[in-house]
């Protein structure tokens, strides 16, 4: 026996929000229903474990995420801008073996973009 990812659930203030955030991002949609409290992005058919979901809860974010998406884009520029018009805050970048930039969404949530 063993288990499926059914897909990842983040913390928000605002559900709706957030869900809305990642949708534009991933050019997803997001399901019927979501509200502040409760929300999620629709899943992609073809891909087990894509559906991702947004639950209120009463704390904002303290600490660094313990997971977090790796984003990857052929036009790396034009895609931390779109981000950032999105609401995405640049934290940090990197230019090492690879170059990458962590973001953070609208909730605070850290993700990192990285050049292809």
């Amino acid at each position: 026996m063993s288990s499926a990812v059914f897909g990842i659930t983040f913390d928000a203030s605002d559900a709706k929000v957030a869900a809305s955030f990642w949708a534009e991002v991933l050019g997803r949609t997001v399901a019927e229903g979501a509200d502040e409290t409760n929300a999620a992005i629709e899943a992609d058919p073809a891909v087990p474990g894509s559906r991702i979901g947004f639950r209120q809860v009463p704390e904002g974010k303290k600490v660094k995420n313990r997971v977090h998406f790796d984003l990857v884009t052929a036009d790396f520029d034009a895609e931390v801008r779109r981000l950032t018009e999105l609401g995405a805050t640049r934290l940090n970048e990197v230019d090492a073996h690879i170059h990458y930039v962590t973001l953070a969404d609208p909730e605070g949530n850290e993700f990192d973009l990285i050049a292809a």
